[in-house]
């Protein structure tokens, strides 16, 4: 764990928080089950980075606003960005982000991005808040992009994993191509009660699962009758599910927005998936993890 890393428990769960970022670098149980992603290089050097101010990849790498092109990297610049620790507690912590000459020159908004992290009763709770703090309207989208242990602590290897949604997911999946949207949809790989999602590496040979009108607000990565980690987000209707062939990681990702569809090129603030904030107008985006370990399931 490194010093940089902000620590906050209640003595169920422990939490570290990487100020780069703003990332949940470590989530650990009362036994010491680590559910994050170990952030192999070989595979994936993230851990959990915060999306903003765009989920995914452009159209040539530039959005268009106001007759001007702006460069901006696959999934936004929060993930390389040191935030401010703004309030500290044993079991809380909030850090900011705020706009500066360098977010500017890519970004021209003048924002507050905070994100806060909190554990009580056997939960983490990570709400971030995106606020419009200048004088015209702010184009933006945000996501979380956590990345889990696969396998979950407890359980030996990858097999048996799999993903429940709470409620019957009977739309097709957005396909992609060169990492932008293609215009055809992908057929789902739900079983045939339209709500598991049985595990492996060949899924993701195609890149993501991406549904973009989910019913569900929550899923449940589990083991049956083991480890299980229920990951809930009541504020959005679009879902990722991503790893790497190999690697030991699966990340559930809940999103404001998505990448461009292919061949886009109008306004950024006309591309599916963005919201527009107001002048003083603020959004909130919540994520809860709830893990079980396997000791607890089995009594």
């Amino acid at each position: 764990m490194s010093a940089d890393w902000v620590t906050i428990g209640d003595g169920t769960l422990t939490a570290a928080v990487n100020p780069l970022g703003a990332e949940l670098s470590s989530l650990t149980d009362a036994a010491g089950g680590e559910w994050m992603t170990d952030a192999d290089p070989a595979y994936w050097s993230g851990r959990s980075p915060l999306l903003f101010p765009i989920v995914g990849a452009l159209n040539g790498g530039c959005y268009q606003l106001g007759g001007e092109s702006y460069a901006l990297p696959q999934h936004g610049f929060a993930r390389r960005r040191r935030f401010e620790q703004v309030e500290r507690a044993a079991d809380a912590v909030r850090f900011r982000l705020t706009d500066d000459d360098e977010t500017r020159a890519v970004y021209p908004f003048a924002f507050a991005l905070d994100a806060d992290y909190r554990i009580a009763d056997g939960a983490l709770t990570i709400a971030c808040t995106v606020t419009n703090r200048g004088a015209a309207p702010m184009p933006a989208s945000f996501g979380y992009h956590p990345a889990f242990a696969w396998p979950l602590p407890g359980e030996a290897d990858k097999s048996g994993h799999a993903i429940r949604f709470d409620l019957p997911e009977t739309s097709a999946l957005a396909r992609l191509e060169g990492g932008l949207i293609a215009g055809s949809d992908r057929p789902s790989p739900l079983a045939g009660d339209r709500r598991t999602l049985a595990l492996n590496d060949a899924l993701f040979e195609a890149d993501a699962l991406i549904w973009t009108g989910l019913a569900s607000r929550a899923v449940t990565y589990a083991v049956p009758g083991g480890a299980s980690l229920r990951v809930a987000f009541p504020d959005v209707d679009k879902l990722g599910i991503w790893t790497k062939q190999g690697a030991r990681f699966m990340c559930i990702e809940p999103w404001w927005g998505l990448a461009d569809p292919a061949g886009f090129a109008g306004e950024f603030s006309d591309k599916p998936g963005v919201m527009t904030l107001q002048p003083d107008e603020a959004r909130t985006f919540a994520m809860v993890l709830m893990p079980m370990a396997k000791s607890s399931q089995n009594g």
